[in-house]
């Protein structure tokens, strides 16, 4: 630090703030969202420390500074410790017999109130999904009443709507039958989980659709600007609490589980946060499997957001290909695709 500067000095002061959040939030899925609320919080911001953690190393590289170390060794640690923001390369495998592909989107009510000013969006989303041709497609925050849906191109359908007015919900489209389903209710939300047990060939497959808690965020800037600071990290608290015990609502499910298993949902979490890690458990993220780029899903403006996931059980699956369809049309987020192949 003697070699430094004054205007260094401020810089890697600034520095070693920025590393040690990015190291606290390493230890953040280990917390309770119910005990530790505000914390928890920073899982959210964990894509721009890293981003900046990555400057700060380019910064002092250029300067030939060794303070370059602190932030490369705490990205170097989150590397092995969490994965990567960035994936390079992917894979992709030719299908075959026992290859079955898997979207997940989260829809946006397919612009039931005039969000997007475009009156075709259910339309295009059907056109789109019949282009792709997934095996099994997993679609949150499905709305019925809009026209021109049409997903008849599937053979077998499960959807159950959710709320007061029971006007929208999760649906699972499939290929193949579905000899079992239901849906696992979240109190006080309309937000649910549903499932459904699909057979192919002679493996039965369980697929789980889940949609979490909404941080109730309005990306706008010009919303944000005016957002009172402390109101929107309780009121982001509040929802991680919400999703925590949505969570464990859904673990106990998921334990009288015998099948195969495949989790597709919109999680409104990031990969570094507490629910991403007790949803997870023991099953592939197909993202870090085979996916390429920042995997972003959302369309949040400052940084790329990844709150959308497909897991897979890695001991009767190999994930051959992953992609996210950069649409910012139709959704606010954006639909994610894999393929995998049966043991």
């Amino acid at each position: 630090m003697s070699k430094l500067n004054v205007i260094d000095k401020f810089i890697f002061f600034i520095n070693s703030v920025l590393a040690t959040l990015l190291l606290l939030s390493y230890i953040l899925p280990f917390f309770q969202p119910k005990h530790f609320t505000l914390l928890s919080v920073l899982s959210l911001t964990v894509p721009v420390l890293i981003i900046i953690n990555v400057l700060f190393v380019l910064y002092w590289l250029l300067k030939l500074k060794l303070q370059m170390l602190l932030s490369f060794l705490v990205l170097v640690f989150g590397y092995f410790y969490m994965g990567t923001l960035f994936k390079i390369g992917g894979s992709t495998v030719a299908e075959n017999a026992n290859t079955i592909s898997i979207m997940s989107y989260n829809v946006r009510l397919f612009n039931i109130y005039d969000w997007i000013p475009n009156t075709d969006v259910g339309k295009d989303i059907s056109n789109f999904v019949k282009s792709e041709q997934p095996d099994i497609l997993s679609l949150q925050e499905y709305h019925p009443n809009n026209k021109s849906i049409d997903f008849s191109f599937y053979k077998y359908s499960y959807i159950q709507l959710a709320g007061e007015k029971k006007q929208f919900g999760q649906a699972i489209f499939s290929q193949y039958p579905i000899v079992n389903k239901g849906s696992i209710k979240f109190p006080n939300t309309p937000n649910n989980a549903i499932f459904a047990d699909v057979v192919k060939n002679n493996d039965t497959i369980r697929v789980y659709n889940i949609h979490l808690q909404s941080l109730r965020i309005n990306t706008q800037v010009e919303a944000l600007k005016k957002e009172d600071s402390a109101r929107l990290l309780k009121s982001i608290g509040q929802s991680f609490a919400m999703q925590q015990d949505q969570t464990e609502l859904f673990l106990e499910h998921k334990k009288t589980c015998k099948y195969k298993m495949i989790i597709t949902g919109d999680l409104n979490n990031t990969a570094y946060s507490y629910v991403y890690r007790m949803i997870r458990g023991n099953l592939d993220d197909t993202f870090k499997e085979a996916g390429t780029g920042f995997g972003k899903t959302f369309n949040f403006k400052f940084f790329p957001v990844r709150i959308d996931f497909i897991f897979a059980d890695g001991a009767n699956f190999t994930i051959n290909s992953f992609k996210t369809f950069n649409d910012e049309v139709h959704s606010d987020h954006y639909p994610i695709m894999t393929t995998l192949s049966l043991h």
